[in-house]
């Protein structure tokens, strides 16, 4: 009832139709920037060669050599499709439903909740994940250690 009765957005004023805002509509007289559809790009600095020109292009990008890992919580075990396994390797997860490839770099970082005793097969594995499996007595192979 109270929102009916009060207006929420501003009304936009119109330009160039006479009264306040008519004739030039704010935008001056003539030049680029009064044009219809004027104006500079973003990086234009009058003429001066541009900063992104300006800086060299050259040099080393590591992105390509980049170690990339499927991260995999430790509370996933806890799920019932691998409930019953005592081993869990990549194949069991791609199985699952929870990693896409078996060739896929898998890494292993804690969870809030306990583990049961189970043999984890990964590429890389957080210290606290360790103890976690570990403490539960359980066992994690790092497969591929980088």
């Amino acid at each position: 009832m109270l929102n009916s009765l009060i207006k929420i957005t501003k009304k936009r004023k119109v330009v160039g139709r006479g009264g306040d805002r008519g004739g030039t509509s704010g935008k001056g007289h003539k030049g680029q920037k009064a044009r219809s559809g004027g104006g500079v790009k973003a990086q234009f600095e009058g003429g001066q060669t541009p900063l992104t020109r300006r800086l060299p292009k050259r040099g080393f990008n590591n992105a390509v050599f980049a170690v990339r890992y499927t991260v995999l919580s430790t509370d996933i075990f806890l799920r019932s499709e691998l409930a019953a396994d005592q081993e869990i390797t990549k194949l069991r997860l791609v199985e699952a439903g929870l990693l896409k490839k078996v060739t896929e770099r898998l890494k292993l970082l804690a969870g809030k909740q306990p583990v049961r005793a189970l043999t984890v097969h990964v590429d890389a594995c957080s210290k606290s994940a360790r103890s976690l499996v570990e403490q539960a007595g359980g066992a994690v192979v790092v497969s591929n250690p980088t």
